[in-house]
């Protein structure tokens, strides 16, 4: 896995370097999330059936899960808070795990009766809402309740497409998007605390097929025109287009009921707090204003020096008193020190040089 940090201002040249490579699967990595409340948590999966969880800031691997799947996962989701995994699996299972105590808590063999792939996410209050097929490939949607995790407490069929249902769930307003890879809509139904539960609110329909789909975070909406949903970025053969979902209203005052606090970008967490045991909700913020991202939020990549906890290698030298004096530890931290400094340099005069360019562009186009 690579980390890149896109800068605030506009860059002229590549960004060629990433800011921290991350090595640990032995296969290609399909799936990467974001811890949703902790600071610089990376889960990642790959072809090689393991979940690694990284801490970004520091390059290291936090956890790794092994022994849990048994062939391809499907697709990983976090609740609300973090604290619990859904997976999906080739071998038709749904297994929700604990990452921290590296258990499965609970486990679900085919959720849906056909072989084609499933897809799990958790809802806001910790139910599982799944994709799939059935014995006659007709494409289903389920609501699970982990308390009774046998039976499902909706099960819907859709429709007889091949194409995997990829779900996107906005728990403001509790709404969960079905996108089908190749087809040319998007479903949407509303989740609720009682029976149907699962209730089909509309269809959005296009004339070209899509090959994937992603969310924009809540944080990047119009709130001005009404705009919900995080927005769309439907993938085509050759082009990305933004599919904008509005309410039709004629008011162009801010809409409470549309709006409510949303996560923001701070985490609640920091990365070794969680790893300790510590869970926290995510930190809301109001979108009434629009959203203002803060100013050089920066991702600080400090490794940790491995010379700190291991001694040096090799036969130690005795002086004459018997004593053993550390001579290499206070030059080893002068080196360090030197190469953190002359890191920082380069870094203040590849910002100086891009400023630099970006005014010469502007001088350019003006007088052009």
């Amino acid at each position: 896995l690579k980390v890149w940090q896109i800068p605030d201002y506009v860059p002229v040249r590549n960004i060629t370097e990433p800011v921290v490579t991350l090595e640990g699967h032995s296969k290609r990595v399909g799936i990467i999330s974001w811890h949703p409340t902790a600071r610089n948590v990376l889960l990642s999966a790959g072809c090689d059936n393991l979940v690694i969880l990284w801490n970004v800031g520091t390059g290291e691997m936090l956890l790794v899960l092994d022994d849990m799947h048994t062939d391809l996962i499907y697709n990983v989701g976090w609740n609300r808070n973090g604290s619990l995994l859904v997976t999906t699996c080739k071998d038709k299972k749904v297994r929700v795990i604990d990452p921290r105590k590296q258990q499965v808590v609970a486990e679900k063999t085919k959720p849906h009766d056909g072989a084609r792939p499933t897809r799990a996410i958790f809802m806001a209050d910790g139910k599982i809402f799944t994709t799939g097929f059935s014995k006659m490939s007709e494409r289903q949607l389920g609501l699970w309740d982990l308390k009774n995790f046998e039976e499902p407490i909706a099960l819907q069929e859709m429709d007889t497409s091949n194409g995997v249902l990829l779900p996107f769930y906005d728990p403001d307003s509790s709404i969960v998007y079905l996108c089908g890879k190749g087809d040319s809509s998007i479903r949407y139904f509303e989740i609720t605390g009682e029976a149907p539960y699962v209730h089909y609110l509309n269809t959005y329909s296009s004339k070209e097929p899509q090959r994937g789909m992603g969310f924009m975070p809540k944080r990047g909406l119009d709130v001005s025109k009404c705009e919900i949903a995080s927005r769309f970025f439907k993938l085509h053969e050759r082009k990305c287009e933004p599919i904008v979902m509005t309410v039709p209203r004629k008011s162009d005052l801010f809409q409470d009921d549309l709006y409510p606090d949303t996560p923001g970008p701070e985490p609640a967490l920091e990365a070794d707090e969680w790893l300790s045991g510590k869970d926290a909700e995510p930190i809301l913020i109001s979108l009434r204003d629009g959203y203002v991202p803060v100013k050089n939020r920066e991702l600080k990549v400090v490794k940790k020096n491995i010379l700190d906890n291991k001694p040096p290698p090799g036969p130690r030298r005795h002086s004459h008193s018997g004593s053993e004096p550390d001579v290499s530890r206070p030059a080893l931290d002068e080196v360090l020190e030197e190469i953190r400094a002359l890191k920082e340099m380069v870094q203040a005069q590849e910002k100086r040089i891009s400023d630099l360019e970006n005014k010469l562009g502007q001088f350019t186009n003006g007088t052009d």
